[in-house]
């Protein structure tokens, strides 16, 4: 007998047995596998036509990383489409992955509309877009808590237990969940504002005799490539270190700095747009649940301190946050 291979010859398969059948009974059979074949015919062309699309930072080389971390965490069914701004208010379905603040500022005032999962951006920046669009605007965050940059102080200099604080007017308020969170961990902060930019130096003068260590934020207003050197040569002429604020000031002349490895971000990215395509909305806001660490080591080296592996000092941050239960200054 030969085999059938087509819906309509199943059908005839179906329809040729009926004579073992009551006529309902072959009805009710044909009713069913056309509901069922119409399902999967509808989920296939779903899975099939779905589209993400790609609105890049700028910086080639960080673009095409992501792009390639992103299409091999994709479903193989789904296109990553890279776009210019010209196209961005043409797009009238799919999501849009941003990368960093100015091309998400770029997507959402050219398409209002657009459901966006914005990458490499902090919570002080995407948090207020989400909390009025929820569902429609999320993000991967690239800060790190600040509870997980203190204990990461304190994982190199276990004695350490009052952590010196720079911010501005505008930016104090950031400490503040920080400051909350220390007494459960056996430390304490003191925050010195900045008046202006020319009171910057004999501030931080006065916090890193405070301080067994400076713990640095994403205060784009005090750690900026302006600064920086100016900042770390002071810490470092007395005899203190600098934690934070990313991975990159670690080469600049940091000690340490906790953050968030690609392949995280974008395992991430990867869940929320599943989520987004099964419910329409996507999850808050979140921070990857892995983080690495990045050390200097001549930094250490030439200020004599004793530096445990990358590896250890994360798994004692690790340890600390399990032990108090991990609350992040969200």
């Amino acid at each position: 007998m030969e085999r059938s291979t087509g819906k309509a010859d199943q059908k005839r398969s179906i329809c040729g047995i009926r004579s073992l059948f009551p006529k309902t009974l072959c009805i009710l059979l044909l009713t069913v596998f056309s509901v069922f074949s119409g399902a999967q015919e509808s989920q296939g062309q779903e899975s099939q036509g779905r589209v993400v699309y790609f609105a890049g930072s700028g910086n080639a080389p960080l673009d095409q990383h992501l792009i390639q971390l992103l299409r091999g965490e994709l479903a193989p069914a789904t296109s990553l489409i890279e776009i210019t701004d010209d196209q961005l208010a043409t797009l009238d379905s799919g999501p849009i992955i941003s990368v960093g603040p100015a091309a998400f500022s770029r997507v959402r005032q050219a398409n209002r509309s657009a459901p966006i999962l914005a990458m490499l951006v902090d919570k002080s920046f995407i948090s207020g877009f989400a909390e009025r669009s929820p569902g429609q605007i999320t993000g991967v965050l690239y800060n790190v808590p600040l509870i997980r940059q203190a204990l990461t102080g304190k994982a190199i200099l276990p004695q350490a237990n009052k952590i010196a604080l720079l911010a501005t007017a505008d930016s104090v308020e950031l400490y503040e969940p920080l400051i909350d969170e220390l007494p459960a961990y056996g430390m304490s902060a003191r925050i010195f504002l900045v008046e202006s930019n020319d009171k910057l130096i004999p501030t931080l003068v006065r916090a890193l005799g405070y301080g067994d260590f400076l713990l640095a934020a994403p205060d784009s207003a005090i750690y900026n490539p302006r600064t920086i050197k100016h900042i770390l040569l002071t810490a470092y002429r007395r005899n203190q270190i600098v934690i934070g604020p990313t991975q990159a000031y670690v080469k600049a002349g940091s000690l340490a700095s906790s953050y968030a490895p690609f392949p995280e971000m974008v395992e991430m990215a990867g869940s929320f747009l599943s989520t987004f395509f099964e419910t329409g909305a996507y999850p808050e806001p979140s921070y990857p649940e892995e983080f690495r660490v990045e050390v200097n080591a001549q930094v250490a080296r030439s200020l004599n301190i004793p530096l445990p592996s990358r590896e250890d000092i994360a798994t004692r941050v690790d340890r600390q946050l399990a032990i108090n239960g991990e609350a992040s200054d969200e």
